[in-house]
Order: structure tokens, then sequence, then C-alpha cells
């Protein structure tokens, strides 16, 4: 009866066990986006801090003259202040879909990037598609516990099914449902620039992209943008024919060894 590795000693001994920065820098290596969605994440979030901190609502910063500015504002909803509707019901099932998205795809991701099969590059926009989600989850979460309700703000008072403002009996407007999820999403860029004054359609003078959004937006869009433009690279579909034609000269090949 010989003797296996496992029963020496001395080679159990003399294996070391590798060390936790050892361990790290595998995992680093294999999760490389984690890099990108945890820097997005920490941009984001700064961003909207510091917006909230230093600018007042609707204060504009100009950035580049005529191209791109800074603009505070709030929103209910999602990318690009798209909203479901009003009250908090509709917030709670804005705020749940996220949720659900996000643990789909770090799910999507983690499985991926272990079976080593997708593309990089789809792992990657996938990537930014979480952490621009995660991103303006973490505003619904818990920004109205972090941050006070400001009551002379029209995006804090609550709205009625065809978005008007509901008021109390003395004329006041009513607070917004307030709490965990329910949180607007801090958004502070936009481009100003506008349609040339040659062109028709009405379009002459007004702003060519006006929506306001955010670094969670952005990532977001990104990573949509780039898998649909990428799509016949990340998910090329092999030759099942060819793939057949292999195995079977394969096949041909060891059956005429084993003949020799």
């Amino acid at each position: 009866m010989q003797k296996t590795h496992k029963d020496n000693p001395e080679h159990s001994a003399s294996v070391k066990k590798p060390s936790f920065f050892s361990e790290a820098l595998v995992v680093i290596r294999r999760f490389k986006i984690l890099l990108v969605i945890i820097g997005i994440l920490l941009v984001d979030q700064l961003v909207k801090i510091w917006v909230k901190q230093n600018m007042h609502p609707h204060e504009t910063i100009g950035v580049v003259d005529g191209f791109f500015q800074l603009y505070y504002i709030e929103n209910r909803g999602m990318a690009f202040g798209t909203t479901l509707g009003a009250g908090a019901i509709p917030k709670y099932v804005l705020s749940i879909f996220r949720l659900v998205a996000i643990i789909a795809i770090g799910y999507y991701l983690v499985k991926n990037i272990r079976q080593g099969k997708a593309h990089k590059g789809l792992i990657f926009c996938m990537g930014l598609i979480f952490a621009g989600a995660t991103g303006n989850l973490i505003d619904g979460m818990f920004y109205d516990f972090i941050f006070d309700l400001d009551p002379n703000v029209a995006w804090n008072w609550a709205i009625d099914s065809n978005e008007n403002f509901v008021l109390d009996e003395f004329g006041n407007p009513v607070m917004r449902p307030n709490g965990f999820l329910l949180g607007s999403v801090v958004d502070m860029f936009q481009f100003t620039v506008t349609w040339p004054s040659w062109m028709g359609s009405g379009l002459a003078g007004k702003e060519i992209f006006g929506a306001i959004w955010n670094v969670a937006d952005a990532s977001i869009s990104a990573g949509v943008i780039l898998i649909i433009l990428r799509y016949r690279t990340f998910f090329k579909k092999t030759d099942d024919g060819a793939g057949d034609a292999e195995i079977k000269q394969s096949s041909a090949t060891v059956t005429f060894s084993d003949n020799k």
C-alpha cells in the first residue's frame, strides 16, 4: 500500500497556507471590476454630498460657458428625473425595482467572473450599470436620515396623482413621504448647448439635451450604450457546426492512433 501525500506528515507540514494578503490579491485580480464599482460609487456620493452642503436649491455654477454647468435639483424618480407616479407607493416600487435589479446584476457579475466565460467588456459594462443603480439607490435609502428636509423647497412637497402639490387645510404644502427607500435623488450636471437660430420645428434656441443628471446616471447610460454598440462582440455565438466537425476529427484521430 502506497502512502499518499495526505498521509505524509512531513509533506503536510511543508505546505504553507497562503497569507491573507496573497489571497486578497487573488480576489482583486479576479474581481477587478470591484475597483471600478467602488470608484464610481465614491465619486458619485462625494459629488452629491458636496452639492447638498455647498449649493442652494436651483443654484447654478457655470463650468464651461454655453456648454456645461452645475445645477442643483433633486428628483423622486429614475435616471434624468423619470418617475412612476406620485406618492409613497410608486417610490417604494421604484426603489424595490432598483434593489432587485442590483441583486440580479451582482449575481450575474459574480457568476460570470468565476466561470471566466463572459467577455471582459461585458463585465465592465455591467459593472457600470451596477454602480450607477447602487449610487442612486443609496440616495433613496439613506439621504432622508442624513439630511433635513427643507420645507421651503418644492421638491420636498407632496404631490397628488395629477402632479399637483398637496395642501393642508391652511393652504400650506404638505411634506412628501420620507424615510427608508423614499429619499430623492440628487442631480447636478447639465449641458446648456442650444440649437442654432436657423433650426426649424420650433427648436431654435432650445437646449439640445436639457436633462439634469449625476455620476450614477452617466454610469448607467454609458454601460447600456456600450452594450448596444458592442452587442455582437459581447454575445458572439460559437459555430456549432465547426465545433462538431472538430470533435469528429479529434475522435477519428484518436481511433486511428489506437488502431496502430
